[in-house]
């Protein structure tokens, strides 16, 4: 494994020195830090944005594939090609993760581990802006490790655009996967559309294939109503079915499958007008999933629903001054035969100040009242500084993060008539708090190199997590057995999260007719926590990880790579044969030729090309090497 990291990083090298001088923006503007538009620089907090069009350009099959190798992004996949991702960020659990599609949360009410479930099809992507660390104070619940921010072209539409996008390939184990999609603006009116479909027999598990077949479709429009008003709304369907054999336990009789259906509406009206910026958001999100453990068992069947409405306005108050202040709304309710059936609301209001004294040093204040109908009111602060003199940004931020539980945190397991064992959910958790503070460097060192390091340190009181707990311990033995084994929803006392980070990203367009991309990350983590009892989730980041993507075309012809190592606490399951290794590296490698002018070109590709065998959770175990190919069609104006 040595040998292959160093061969890894002897390729980055070689790649590096061939780059020649020409400038490349490496400071874009954001939205995602402070809800106004400004260069990332002047934030005071680590962002990594990565553009849509390098979904096609590197060796992945699903965005949640994508976001595995982003600086700094830890993605647990308990399946290939879009089955099911949970997202880390800096340490926490997977629940503690904020998706946003166009200023709107993604983050599911039923269970953290629908949010790697993206419904945007990769054509439609813009960007994706990676918000590292605390960010309540804005967005509020689940906002504790960061935010990832989509944003696709329709909504972040300027000047005039047309583009066509087609992808189709074939593999082993009955592989077939297909990506279609258009984009046209004209300067006034925006209209997008896509689609991506990911399917596959599976390789053999144990007695059983890890099948998936993963479907979305979405399409999008905005309309320029005049100078001064634009609107826009999207819709779009995901459908997922996939083995989940110990997605969720580590019992020998669990050879599982599971469905889950998304629709996802928005809409968005934007009015701006000399200082002032008026926007308004409303979402409305239904999932259904179902749950088979095993083909004689029960099905469970959870149906989801979350509408939300966000507004906020955004004045200019000088050359150097923006204020911002909004309120948002939620309904998060259920339907299911496993948890019951529940409502909860939640509203907020908060105030965001961006405010620059002198040629380079900035602060960017937040501050939240957030109130949760099971969990009381909270009042969430956050400060960014940053100051930038030539090349070097010192950069240092400060706040308070909260979760509420999710309904499978509370209830499940709850309406079921017996249980003999298993995960049981607590009505009575509290919310999580925490308090997160970091400092930070980024040195621009040209045009087009930007190196970033993050000391960072959270400090959780009331974390969630599921820990093991003896039948005379649980708070309810309604439909529980004494022989049973149990692990409960609790609120652990305390743990501290401490770690360090740092991102390198360099691209570069090469002279003559040569470009490449290179984006690397490392992080090192520690949690400590006083609970002595077995946790699922607390412990199962990597204790350190480094990832990264590179990719170089010359004329006709492209090869790019990306890979993850991680090392981490090991754990086993010996009724399953199953473990998580102390660490593992894993290389995927896709290359690529012109066959028509520049819009058609044949590509082979290699996902695990060491055929690494590995686990990011216990239980479920990735594929080995899978080799695929096929032809890419695009063409723009």
């Amino acid at each position: 494994m040595k040998k292959t990291t160093v061969v890894s990083l002897a390729l980055l090298g070689t790649l590096t020195l061939q780059a020649q001088s020409q400038q490349v923006d490496l400071d874009p503007v954001t939205v995602t830090s402070s809800l106004n538009a400004i260069k990332s620089s002047r934030t005071g907090r680590n962002l990594v944005i990565i553009k849509g069009e390098q979904f096609a350009q590197l060796p992945v099959n699903s965005i949640d594939e994508l976001l595995r190798y982003i600086p700094g992004v830890e993605v647990q996949a308990r399946g290939p090609q879009g089955a099911q991702s949970d997202i880390v960020l800096r340490g926490g659990t997977f629940q503690q993760v904020l998706v946003v599609v166009d200023g709107l949360r993604l983050n599911d009410p039923n269970t953290g581990h629908f949010s790697s479930y993206i419904p945007i099809a990769p054509s439609e992507i813009e960007r994706i802006e990676v918000l590292k660390g605390a960010s309540s104070a804005i967005y509020g619940s689940d906002a504790v490790g960061g935010v990832i921010h989509i944003i696709t072209k329709t909504f972040a539409s300027r000047g005039e655009r047309r583009q066509i996008s087609g992808q189709i390939g074939v593999g082993e184990y009955g592989l077939v996967n297909g990506q279609a999609g258009g984009f046209y603006s004209n300067g006034k009116t925006s209209f997008g559309a896509g689609m991506i479909s990911n399917n596959s027999n599976g390789q053999l598990q144990r007695g059983t294939r890890g099948y998936f077949h993963n479907n979305t479709v979405s399409v999008s429009a905005a309309q320029h109503i005049n100078d001064n008003l634009q609107v826009g709304i999207r819709s779009s369907f995901d459908h997922r079915d996939f083995a989940a054999q110990n997605f969720y336990t580590t019992f020998a009789s669990d050879t599982a499958s599971e469905t889950v259906s998304t629709f996802w509406n928005q809409a968005s009206v934007n009015y701006q007008k000399n200082r002032g910026k008026l926007s308004a958001n409303i979402g409305y999100k239904s999932v259904e999933d179902e749950y088979y453990f095993n083909p004689v068992s029960i099905p469970n069947n959870n149906k989801s629903k979350l509408f939300q409405a966000i507004a906020a306005y955004e004045h200019r108050i000088g050359e150097n001054s923006y204020l911002t202040g909004g309120g948002q709304f939620q309904n998060r309710k259920i339907a299911s035969n496993d948890r019951g059936n529940h409502t909860v609301k939640q509203a907020a209001g908060f105030l965001v100040l961006n405010q620059s004294i002198g040629e380079g040093f900035r602060f960017n204040p937040a501050i939240r009242v957030d109130w949760d109908e099971r969990a009381g009111t909270e009042l969430v602060p956050q400060m960014a500084l940053s100051y930038r003199k030539g090349m070097v940004q010192l950069r240092g931020a400060a706040g308070k993060t909260i979760r509420h539980a999710d309904f499978t945190e509370r209830y499940n397991n709850y309406n079921k008539a017996l249980v003999t064992r298993g995960s049981i959910g607590n009505p009575d958790l509290k919310a999580e708090r925490s308090f997160s503070y970091e400092l930070g460097a980024d040195l621009y060192a040209s045009n087009n190199l930007r190196v970033a390091a993050t000391y960072f340190q959270r400090n959780h009181n009331d974390l969630i997590d599921f820990v093991t707990t003896p039948y005379s311990d649980m708070p309810r033995k309604t439909n529980i057995v004494p022989t049973g084994t149990y692990a409960l929803a609790r609120n652990v006392s305390e743990v501290t999260t401490r770690g360090f980070e740092t991102d390198l990203v360099f691209q570069k367009a090469l002279a003559p007719a040569q470009n490449l991309l290179l984006m690397a990350g490392l992080v090192w983590l520690d949690s400590q926590t006083d609970e002595t009892r077995d946790m699922f989730y607390v412990r199962s980041h990597a204790k350190f990880m480094t990832n990264f993507n590179v990719r170089y075309a010359y004329k006709g012809f492209a090869v790019a790579a990306n890979g993850i190592y991680k090392n981490r606490a090991p754990r086993k399951a010996a009724a399953i044969n199953a473990e998580v290794t102390k660490e593992y590296f894993v290389l995927n490698l896709v290359a690529e030729a012109a066959v028509y002018r520049q819009q058609v070109r044949l590509f082979v590709q290699a996902d695990n090309i060491l055929n690494t065998r590995y686990s990011d959770l216990l239980g479920s175990v990735m594929p080995g090497t899978w080799v695929m190919g096929g032809v890419k069609v695009n063409w723009s104006k």
